[in-house]
């Protein structure tokens, strides 16, 4: 039988190697796994949730002529973000304006052209106010 002698030089020189590697195999790990966490941080998490209410503000009545000599009279009240403390009233009253005048009074009197007719108005109050306004309630609502 023949006996093969590792010198001792050898033995250290490999289990130095192994341990080399295996500490490179964690670093590595450790790096691809924060660049991982990182990256699902920056691109993949989930957007901010929809915005809470906050105040609710009423806004002056105004008079809208309608067609035909009908005439309506509108409160609104705006529902703010909770971010927003203030907004001026002024476009959402000139929209509310632009949105009714001329319409007949079947048209407004109607409940389900109504529910329609405060879906746009809110739809165009929160691109007016890019926001900070979350909803619109009508206060007021009397037509003649």
């Amino acid at each position: 039988m023949t006996a093969v002698a590792v010198q001792p030089a050898e033995a250290a020189e490999e289990e130095t190697e192994g341990r080399s590697r295996k500490k490179l195999v964690i670093v590595v790990l450790v790096v691809l796994l924060a660049l991982g966490g990182a990256g699902y941080w920056f691109f993949l998490k989930p957007p901010p949730g929809a915005p809470q209410p906050g105040t609710v503000t009423p806004l002056d009545q105004i008079q809208i002529n309608l067609a035909e000599g009908h005439y309506l009279r509108l409160g609104i009240a705006l529902q703010l973000t909770k971010s927003t403390k203030d907004v001026d009233g002024s476009q959402a009253l000139d929209a509310a304006i632009n949105l009714f005048s001329g319409l007949p009074v079947t048209e407004v009197d109607n409940r389900s052209s109504r529910e329609k007719l405060q879906a746009r108005l809110d739809k165009t109050l929160e691109q007016k106010y890019d926001g900070q306004v979350m909803d619109v309630y009508f206060t007021e609502f009397v037509t003649q």
